[in-house]
């Protein structure tokens, strides 16, 4: 094996290990509760520990779409953009876990295959700026970075529920 490819394999298992590493402490959150308790609405926003689930396994499920196909590719699944954040009748803790881990295979995945150079324009949105493009390696940078910060949400809504704390 050459420097190179000893080079991205490396980076390309740091990505995969980190990512995995934030959606433990994002699943070892929820772990134990009910459904009515991750459906719960601890703070005065609209979050609760089920929605976090669906948010970050939709938001990073979409990030490979675009990983793959660029913005087109993201956007051919709508978002529910006031729905993410909430369980909707009949849906359960384990369902989301269950979603989300079918997510997360599907990403650790494409990691091993996809050139991390690989790059497509951004959709236009507002927060996006003009014109930009982000390579595969900043999607997977974006969604680790996403993920670990819904697990700090997470862990608030979590102590606000029944005291237990997971990240410190």
């Amino acid at each position: 094996m050459s420097t190179v490819d000893q080079v991205t394999t490396s980076e390309r298992a740091d990505l995969v290990q980190t990512l995995r590493r934030h959606r433990g402490f994002l699943r070892q959150t929820v772990a134990g509760i009910t459904d009515e308790q991750a459906a719960a609405r601890t703070t005065v926003s609209e979050l609760c520990l089920g929605g976090l689930i669906k948010h970050v396994a939709g938001t990073e499920e979409s990030w490979m779409r675009f990983a793959v196909g660029g913005a087109d590719a993201m956007q051919s699944v709508p978002v529910d953009w006031e729905g993410q954040f909430r369980m909707r009748e009949g849906e359960t803790l384990a369902g989301l876990l269950d979603d989300y881990a079918r997510v997360a295979a599907r990403t650790d995945e494409l990691v091993a295959t996809l050139d991390l150079d690989s790059a497509h324009p951004l959709p236009v949105a507002p927060w996006f700026e003009p014109g930009a493009s982000w390579s595969v390696r900043r999607v997977l940078l974006h969604v680790i970075a996403e993920t670990a910060q819904h697990a700090g949400h997470a862990d608030i809504l979590r102590e606000a529920i029944d005291g237990a704390k997971t990240m410190g």
